[in-house]
């Protein structure tokens, strides 16, 4: 579990192929990552570590950083681990932190479209189209991680195509994070808030 609370600003220092011949197509990767200023003296081979809002499994250490391998099917379902780049970097929570954020899994519902990001004021404003299929579960004052950011909805449009919600980012946020390089038509990795999903499966007729 994480918060959404990003510790870090990580860099993907290079990419391996873990196929080979002629199955490197279908193949996944193993990303080298350096940390930044991630703690990782606590960090022990196994761990998870989110990376832009994706929960990941350390597979090597060194002083500076770590390795994890991203799945085939991951790469296809997560946007910004699949070239050299700075990344958000999140340890999985323990209980003796606070939760500054909310309940974040580190599982990617879907994939949004950054259709909007431009500075209000001290502010900015980053507005996003969602899938339809998450629509529903996107609520004014509610929570969405972006990216493994914790935000609250500021406002929701629904249409035919989609839906799309408005974030208001303090510049706090911009500082430590990557969403500063976001720009329009860069996908993010969106997930939806955890209660939320429960809540829909408890009141669905399958579960009644």
């Amino acid at each position: 579990m994480f918060t959404g609370i990003v510790a870090a600003i990580g860099t993907i220092t290079s990419l391996a192929s873990l196929g080979a011949g002629r199955n490197a197509a279908d193949a996944g990767l193993r990303l080298t990552v350096d940390a930044g200023r991630l703690d990782l003296s606590d960090v022990a081979l196994g761990d998870s570590i989110a990376l832009n809002g994706a929960c990941m499994t350390v597979v090597e250490k060194s002083a500076t950083g770590f390795a994890v391998d991203v799945s085939r099917e991951s790469l296809n379902c997560t946007a910004g681990l699949d070239a050299p780049g700075e990344v958000n970097l999140e340890k999985a929570l323990t209980l003796s932190e606070r939760l500054g954020g909310h309940l974040v899994s580190g599982h990617v519902d879907g994939l949004g479209t950054v259709r909007r990001f431009e500075a209000v004021g001290e502010s900015w404003e980053l507005v996003v189209e969602a899938p339809r299929s998450l629509a529903k579960y996107l609520a004014y004052k509610g929570s969405i991680v972006v990216n493994g950011v914790s935000l609250t909805v500021n406002r929701v449009t629904d249409s035919a195509e989609g839906c799309a919600f408005s974030i208001n980012l303090i510049p706090h946020t911009i500082e430590v994070t990557t969403l500063k390089h976001l720009q329009a038509g860069r996908q993010v990795n969106l997930e939806i808030d955890l209660i939320a999903r429960y809540v829909e499966r408890m009141l669905s007729p399958a579960a009644q």
